[in-house]
């Protein structure tokens, strides 16, 4: 899709040496705010991700709206002519994103010492499984397994059955977007500091759902308490959860402040509760979270899931119905965002992903272009960046480094 680069990273220049989900995709998201961003993938084979379902076709949908906006070369960087070729593309290189296991890059000669000397303002951000340093750092990481270790995965489900891991990548996409953070982050300070240079920032993967886990942590230094797994929020917050409504349809409803549950006790009528000892504070509903839990129920299963909507919007309580993928497409918030839109595909023609987010008001990311084909811009960067002759690309091909 060819348009005007507006975003406010235009001018950054970023090479995304890294596979999968979680570094691509912070690479993705600077991409998507004007950044130029250049993939170096495996001749022959490209990124693994290339092979990761869904599919149409043979076609692995999940690289339109992943690879979106970047620019692909092939490039066999631990070879010795293409070690010669990355550290060329590194001379004008801002941001270096990587995610291989620690100490493989330093095992091919391409260490940071190295790749500083060639370029000190380079800033290079690496995500690895359990991240550069501690006992655990060479094991093998993926988002799944990181979700299990951060502590995550022992809450989610329910109390008599095993716990449950996220239906998707969940962590690889938290972890993508601490790496566009810190990105931004490292090169702000590099360019607005005097004689400040680029510096390296790493993370695990485990470590970006951990961050977010500050109740848990407090709770268990404080009062020795093992939280266990809960469908819904425990402990939180009262009345909280997913309720069916009169249609069999689902709604979440939270009640996070005792303001809320005000509005909540006028909806339904019950405006008793609120002088009621058992009832009148958040910490005592917690008390009698199965009785609130029984009104509330009751309550909902009395209107449809529209019905419902509808009465609640009134009165400022917070309600959602639970939407499937087939429901958000026909959705008229979603459509008024513009919050899925179509990108080209060579071989499937258009293919929906979601829009850029978040929306700048006057410098605008965009999608400027669809997800390459392998290696598809190998002659523009290597020959017309990097002035490769067309004899050295064919005899490069000819070797597989390219």
């Amino acid at each position: 899709m060819s348009r005007k680069n507006f975003g406010p990273l235009t001018g950054v220049q970023i090479l995304d040496i890294s596979t999968m989900i979680a570094a691509p995709f912070g690479a993705t998201l600077l991409a998507d705010l004007g950044a130029e961003v250049t993939k170096v993938e495996l001749p022959n084979k490209g990124d693994t991700l290339r092979t990761v379902g869904p599919w149409k076709d043979g076609e692995p949908l999940r690289w339109p709206g992943l690879a979106r906006n970047k620019k692909s070369i092939t490039l066999n960087i631990h070879s010795e002519e293409g070690t010669a070729i990355f550290l060329k593309l590194i001379k004008d290189i801002d941001i270096l994103i990587e995610n291989f296991r620690p100490g493989t890059l330093e095992k091919w000669g391409l260490g940071y010492d190295v790749l500083k000397a060639v370029n000190p303002n380079l800033v290079m951000v690496r995500v690895s499984g359990y991240g550069q340093t501690g006992p655990y750092r060479e094991k093998a990481g993926f988002g799944t397994p990181g979700t299990a270790f951060s502590g995550h995965t022992y809450l989610q489900g329910y109390p008599d059955r095993p716990p449950v891991s996220p239906s998707y990548s969940l962590l690889d996409y938290i972890t993508g977007i601490y790496v566009a953070f810190a990105a931004v982050s490292a090169l702000y300070h590099r360019d607005t500091h005097e004689e400040a240079q680029g510096q390296v920032v790493e993370m695990g993967l485990y470590e970006s759902i951990f961050r977010m886990l500050e109740f848990l942590i407090a709770e268990y230094d404080q009062n020795d308490k093992v939280r266990g797994r809960s469908p819904g929020l425990a402990g939180h917050s009262s009345p909280a959860g997913t309720y069916e409504t009169k249609d069999g349809k689902y709604v979440v409803l939270v009640c996070s402040t005792d303001s809320t549950f005000d509005r909540l006790a006028a909806a339904m009528e019950r405006t008793d509760m609120l002088e009621d000892e058992r009832y009148y504070t958040n910490a005592v509903r917690l008390q009698n979270d199965e009785e609130v839990q029984d009104i509330v129920r009751e309550f909902i299963k009395g209107f449809t899931q529209k019905e419902l909507q509808e009465k609640l919007d009134n009165f400022g309580v917070p309600v959602s119905p639970i939407l499937s993928i087939e429901d958000i497409f026909n959705d008229p918030h979603y459509a008024a965002r513009q919050n899925i839109v179509e990108v080209e595909h060579p071989r499937l023609g258009k293919v929906k992903v979601p829009n850029v987010v978040p929306n700048f008001s006057d410098t605008p990311g965009a999608i400027r272009y669809r997800a390459p084909e392998l290696g598809e811009h190998n002659e523009e960067i290597l020959v017309g960046k990097l002035g490769l002759s067309e004899a050295e690309m064919a005899d490069l091909k000819a070797k597989g480094v390219i």
